[in-house]
């Protein structure tokens, strides 16, 4: 029996082993930069150009419409910003935006500075208690001074499905863009550019199993962006700086496998999922399930107990061998609530994510299951509880 259980798959995926040989390998290969035209760089530029041609592919985007970024947060920055920054170059005077109340703080940063910087309006669209905007509440605030929505695939804190493909049309109508953060979906539901109905789709390769500091933007046919940094002409001026190359490599490598397995993974996750959403309120009085059973990314579970700190709680949890997420994604240290689960109005105390990979088996969420039930007993009764 395994001693420790690795149970936050939504803020990294442990390096998948096809993954981390590609990157040995490439590593030995691509050693120039891939802009220069000695042998060294030519053989970096075939390199990444294999790796994007796979990775567009996996996502139904053209190869010209992948742009390499140091990960998700900046993928996410590009096309907020850079779909801004090309519309003004090109004369638009589109300055409306509108995104919802439970993107990740990356979204919701960029379209701030958007306002903030620049003057854009931006409406934020509120969500129901599963955490799910209505594509009419989206409709109902699109004029045809909008830009973009933006708007995740899956969120990232309680795993609801959004209706992207819903708001998609709803976009068109008025010549809007839509900007979907799939960086919880990519590799792990079956997806693409254009049944999403996506002008840019943005993806996080720590989120499938890829090396971390890569990430993508792939654009549709009427996506456009402007690199926000600027220096050099590289990935045709839409994002400045080098590439490293061997991560991107392995990245491509790791998202074929994810897809190629992703059946099969998907169904491993989702007998779990279903598992400890209905075991857990069994066990523990005065917990909260979030997010809907149906409609949702299949390895991301998030509950909520009363009279118990998270913090204390993932300690608690840690101590025990698993390890699990509380609080809002990239701000557990703040010491605010989820802003997701406000948004829901949902309970935010004694907040737990936990996200599995298809590793973890039904077993293994029953001594999981043991481990929260004991950890809340003893949390509670500390408090009086």
């Amino acid at each position: 029996m395994r001693t420790r259980m690795y149970l936050d798959h939504a803020a990294v995926w442990p390096l998948r082993a096809e993954a981390a040989a590609a990157w040995t390998d490439a590593a030995e290969v691509a050693v120039g930069d891939p802009a220069r035209a000695h042998a060294e760089g030519r053989a970096s530029a075939e390199l990444l150009e294999r790796a994007t041609t796979a990775t567009a592919a996996a996502v139904g985007a053209a190869p010209d419409a992948v742009t390499w970024t140091s990960g998700g947060t900046e993928a996410v920055h590009l096309a907020v910003i850079g779909t801004a920054r090309a519309d003004a170059l090109a004369g638009g005077t589109r300055r409306h935006i509108i995104t919802s109340a439970v993107e990740h703080s990356a979204v919701l940063a960029a379209c701030e500075r958007l306002r903030t910087d620049h003057g854009f309006e931006v409406d934020v669209v509120d969500v129901d208690r599963s955490g799910a905007v209505d594509p009419d509440a989206v409709a109902a605030k699109l004029t045809d001074r909008t830009l973009a929505v933006h708007l995740q695939h899956a969120n990232h804190e309680v795993g609801t499905l959004q209706p992207v493909v819903e708001v998609a049309r709803r976009c068109r109508t008025v010549g809007a863009l839509l900007h979907v953060d799939a960086c919880q979906t990519v590799g792990q539901v079956g997806l693409s550019v254009e049944d999403l109905g996506a002008d840019l789709l943005t993806a996080s390769a720590a989120k499938f199993g890829g090396p971390r500091g890569v990430g993508f933007l792939a654009q549709g046919p009427r996506g456009r962006v402007v690199a926000v940094q600027e220096g050099d002409d590289r990935q045709r001026r839409q994002r400045a700086g080098q590439i490293d190359v061997p991560a991107v490599a392995a990245a491509a490598v790791a998202l074929q496998v994810a897809i190629d397995g992703m059946q099969t993974e998907h169904s491993a996750r989702e007998v779990v999922r279903r598992h400890l959403r209905t075991r857990l309120p069994d066990v523990v009085t005065d917990l909260e399930v979030h997010g809907p059973l149906a409609d949702a990314h299949p390895g991301i579970v998030a509950v909520s107990a009363l009279y118990v700190d998270g913090e204390a709680l993932v300690g608690a949890l840690d101590a025990a061998g698993f390890a699990v997420h509380s609080g809002s994604s990239c701000a557990s240290t703040s010491g605010q609530p989820s802003h997701v689960l406000v948004a829901m109005g949902a309970l935010t105390h004694g907040h737990v994510r936990i996200s599995h990979g298809p590793d973890v088996t039904v077993a293994d969420a029953d001594r999981f299951i043991d481990a929260y039930a004991t950890a809340v007993t003893d949390l509670r009764a500390r408090v009086g509880r």
